[in-house]
Parts: C-alpha cells; sequence; structure tokens
C-alpha cells in the first residue's frame, strides 16, 4: 500500500465509521466481528471473532467471511462520506488467518468519488432483512442491470434466476430445512441465535422474534423460519409471492480472499438495492450443506461458486435488529 497523508481521526468519527461497518447483515446476526483502531497510522483493523462462529452450518467459516466482508463495504462507504479515502489490503498477514483487512483511513477522499459509494451511504441504515412477503411485481430490466454491475464492480457476479431454477432453489432450501430439523447440533446452533419473549427487547445479537416475519401460509419465498418449533404469539400467517425474485451471487473461486470478496459484492448490491427502493433479504440455507451448495448452481451459468442467494421485490423492509454495542467491537490503541 503507497504512503499516502494522514489526518487525525476524532473519537466521535472513528466510532460513527464502525457503527456504520456494524449495520451489515451477519449470519443469525451474530455480528462476527472485531476492530482495532491504531491511532499512530491511522490503520483500522478487522477482526474476525472466531466465537461467534457457527461450527455447525458454517465450518469453514465462509459465512464469517461474508459477513464481515459486507462490514468492510459498509465500512468504506462510510469512509468516503467521512471525506477519507479507505485503502484496503485483505488477509495482509498469512500467519493470522482472523485478521481480515487493514482499512488505512487516510485524508482526503478523492472529490470525484471513482467508486461510487458515495450515494449509497444513507441505505446503511434504511437496508434491513425482510421476512415479509413481497409482491410478484417484477424488477426492471435496469434496475437488475444496475444491480449485475454493483457486484461485477467489486469482482463478483450476479445472474437473476429462472423460474425454474427458483423453483429448484426452494426445493434445496426445504431440504436443507428437512435436514437441519433431524439435526440436534444445528437445532441448537439456531436455537443460540433465536431471541424469544423478553430476551428479544434487550438482545444486542441474535434474530429477535419481532424479525421473524409471518409463516408462509403458501408461496415460494424461501424464508428461514427462525422459530422452528417455538410458539411466537401474535404472528400470524399470510400468502408470500409465489414466483420470488431470486438471484445467486458468485465468485470464480471459493477461498477466504474470494469469501471475502463476495461478501464486499453482496453488500454492494444489497445497498444498491435498498436505493432503488427493493426490499431484500438472504437465503444461505441450501449453501450450508455443501452438497446442495454445488445444486445451487445453474448448470448453463458461467459462474462456478454460489456464495449466497438474494430475495428481492416491492413490499416492506423488515425491522432493524439489534447492534453489539461499539464499545464492544472497537479497540483505540
Amino acid at each position: 500500500m503507497p504512503n499516502r497523508p494522514r489526518a487525525a481521526l476524532a473519537t466521535e468519527t472513528l466510532t460513527g465509521l464502525v457503527t456504520d461497518a456494524a449495520a451489515a447483515p451477519s449470519m443469525h446476526n451474530a455480528q462476527p466481528w472485531n476492530f482495532r483502531f491504531h491511532s499512530g497510522t491511522a490503520t483500522l483493523d478487522l477482526r474476525a471473532d472466531p466465537a461467534r462462529a457457527m461450527p455447525e452450518s458454517d465450518p469453514e467459516h465462509r459465512a464469517l467471511h461474508l459477513s464481515c466482508g459486507a462490514a468492510l463495504f459498509n465500512l468504506r462507504v462510510a469512509a468516503v462520506h467521512e471525506g477519507r479515502d479507505p485503502g484496503v489490503r485483505v488477509l495482509p498477514d498469512p500467519a493470522d488467518p482472523f485478521l481480515l483487512a487493514t482499512v488505512e483511513l487516510a485524508d482526503p477522499a478523492p472529490p470525484a468519488d471513482p467508486a461510487g459509494l458515495w450515494p449509497l451511504y444513507p441505505a446503511i441504515r434504511q437496508r434491513h432483512t425482510s421476512r415479509w412477503p413481497f409482491a410478484d411485481t417484477e424488477v426492471p430490466d435496469d434496475v437488475r442491470a444496475e444491480l449485475i454491475d454493483a457486484a461485477r464492480r467489486e469482482g463478483a457476479d450476479l445472474g437473476f434466476v429462472s423460474q425454474w431454477h427458483a423453483e429448484e432453489i426452494v426445493d434445496l432450501v426445504h431440504d436443507a430445512e428437512g435436514r437441519d430439523d433431524a439435526d440436534p447440533a444445528r437445532r441448537a446452533e439456531l436455537d443460540r441465535w433465536t431471541r424469544l419473549g423478553d430476551e428479544a427487547e434487550s438482545a444486542t445479537t441474535g434474530v429477535p422474534e419481532y424479525a421473524f416475519g409471518p409463516r408462509q401460509r403458501d408461496g415460494h419465498a424461501p424464508v428461514r423460519d427462525f422459530a422452528g418449533r417455538h410458539e411466537v404469539a401474535d404472528r400470524g400467517t399470510t400468502s408470500f409471492e409465489h414466483i420470488p425474485h431470486l438471484a445467486v451471487l458468485g465468485t470464480a473461486q471459493d477461498g477466504p480472499a474470494d469469501w471475502l470478496t463476495a461478501g464486499q459484492a453482496m453488500q454492494r448490491v444489497l445497498l444498491t438495492a435498498t436505493v432503488r427502493g427493493l426490499a431484500t433479504s438472504l437465503t444461505s440455507h441450501a449453501l450450508e450443506w455443501q452438497d446442495l451448495r454445488s445444486l445451487t448452481r445453474d448448470p448453463l451459468s458461467a459462474m462456478a461458486h454460489v456464495q449466497m442467494v438474494l430475495r428481492l421485490g416491492y413490499g416492506p423492509q423488515g425491522p432493524a435488529t439489534p447492534r453489539r454495542p461499539v464499545h464492544d467491537i472497537l479497540t483505540i490503541a
């Protein structure tokens, strides 16, 4: 990374940047990240938190890397918004695999914003995972093209799936649900991150019951039911879309650096979709079983490795889910 001018970073600005970064989605809202700021070099480390990993459903930490990649992208957007030019190095130390990135917060940011990050900033706080029904309205071609370009700008591919492929993915999700239900360890892992009753109001991690959305009476939306076997008062049931609008995001290779690339691309797509008035959710259920993951790929597609399935459409944004306090995730050295 070339040497660039550095300027002091006020604590209030730093905490704002980390708060924005931590608004990213993560598997089961585990928020598996920590940040360490080095005052002398104006550099922020992004570290994965293995204590918040999912050993049953994510043993290789692929989803953990995607989550942290999404936080890294949010950090880049927030830094540009604050007038900083973020210089990013991913996986800078082979001996420290949980040091996922270092971000040099040089000053000032180029006024032209060549990466096109500035317009995405408002969507950081507007984007929430929606487990509610979407309309069957098609996503316009120009919006699809913009989302495809968003993924490409971060080094990944995005493809909107055909109706037969969407039906296949929904079937794979149902297969994964059945497997999970029969696996006590996986059920226990999901329960660990499910927040019910009074706990839903005070939790800082996990998926609270007010974000579960209604039960699906009919339709084919691949939405994970976090309630599982638990009863949730006043939840209700309703019809979901019969033809879900799904997109698959993928990469050419399938290692830690590629997972971070996919996480950044995923977040860029989600923020772009939010700016364009779309509600979004993520569907990783089938990807958590290696044999099912390979089947989510369209055999007619050039995409090599599917990293995430996105559900897009017009409907309510989901509610904000809790976040860990900044003092829990940020250390200043």
